[in-house]
This record gives structure tokens, sequence and C-alpha cells, in this order.
């Protein structure tokens, strides 16, 4: 089976999984941060070389204050968490806004933790605009776009999971997304199956990857 190096993680229906439960829609975030660290030790038992986490974006920060509170602290304890194991985690996102936790600024330059034998992303109060704004003041014939974005320490996804039914990216890392394969699961994250992940990869070795040739 052929195994995608970077594996890019949309962990979306938390509010609508709460609902569906009888609990109010910030009850939600904290059920998926077991999945998070199952997928994990997953994709690194199977040689998996990078992973990147969606966590919130900066548009999601215009929901009730409870909602923000409530992912903006399942991202934190998600970082600590991918922190005891072993990898080289980065957490990107704009710094410059109250918005991103003070807790997680000790992780916007990239550290080791064991071997690092995995490269993790974390994506936290990400925005693609944000992310590609230096382009504007990039001479593009001369340089590499690629280097003149704020997340140029992650590399070309190669296969997007989503979970939650959605059909779309929701701004995920636009450049590096250029090629990748989309998966959808209609489960939401709480309800993520390490089946999920398999069926993914199944699905992932049936496509033939050209990029554009």
């Amino acid at each position: 089976m052929r195994i995608p190096s970077h594996i890019g993680i949309i962990p979306d229906g938390n509010r609508r999984w709460a609902v569906s439960k009888g609990m109010t829609k910030e009850k939600g975030y904290t059920e998926g941060l077991n999945p998070g660290l199952v997928l994990f030790k997953l994709c690194q038992g199977i040689g998996v070389k990078e992973i990147t986490y969606y966590g919130f974006t900066t548009d999601n920060t215009k929901r009730p204050s409870e909602q923000r509170k409530a992912f903006t602290h399942a991202c934190i304890d998600a970082v600590n968490m991918l922190s005891k194991e072993d990898a080289s985690l980065l957490v990107v996102g704009n710094t410059n806004s109250s918005m991103f936790p003070k807790e997680l600024l000790p992780y916007t330059n990239r550290k080791t933790f064991g071997n690092g034998s995995m490269k993790v992303n974390f994506l936290v109060n990400y925005g693609w605009e944000w992310d590609l704004n230096n382009l504007k003041l990039a001479d593009k014939s001369k340089r590499n776009i690629h280097n003149n974005i704020k997340s140029n320490d992650v590399s070309r996804v190669d296969l997007i999971i989503r979970w939650g039914g959605r059909r779309r990216l929701s701004g995920f890392l636009p450049v590096q997304s250029i090629y990748a394969d989309f998966y959808v699961i209609d489960d939401y994250w709480p309800d993520f199956k390490t089946d999920h992940f398999f069926q993914a990869l199944k699905w992932y070795n049936e496509q033939d990857i050209t990029l554009g040739g």
C-alpha cells in the first residue's frame, strides 16, 4: 500500500455531535482529544512522515464566547498531549491576535520531543489570508512562493481527511493542499474509529497520483 507522506486532518462535527447527544455545543470539543492522539499513533505506526491538524481558524473566533473558550482550551490540551509523544511539533497561526492562546506561543518555533520521528503541525487561529499575506510583498519572479508564506515549514499535503460530512477545505493550507487528495467521512469527529483511517488509506492507494503530470 502506498502511504501518504503528509496527511491533513480536519476534525469537524464536534458541535453537531454534542447536540445529537443532548449537550450544549461547546461540550463537543473535548471529546475530540483522544481521537487525535489515537490518530497520531496510527500515523506513526505506519510510517507517515508528517501530519497537520486543523485546530481553529480566525473565522471560528466569531462564534459565541463559550464555544470559543472551549475549542481554544481543547487545542491547548491537544498540543500538550502531543508534546509528550515522539514528535517534532509546530503550532502555526496568527500570534498577533488576542485570540491566539499565549500558552502555545512556545510551540510557534518547532520543538522536538523524544526523537521527533514525525512532524506534527497544529493550526491554531489560522487564516489563509494571514498565511498568504507576505506574498503581496514578495517578488514572485525571483523567489519561491512557498518560502514567502507563513506556513513555510509545512510541506505539501498528500491526503486530507475530513470528518463531519462537509465537502469543503475551509481554508486549510491552500498552498500545500494544491494537489492533495480529499477524503470525506460522514461520521462526526468524536465518533472516530480506526477503520475510518484505514478506509481513507485504502481509497488513497487507489488514486492515480500524477501531480498534474
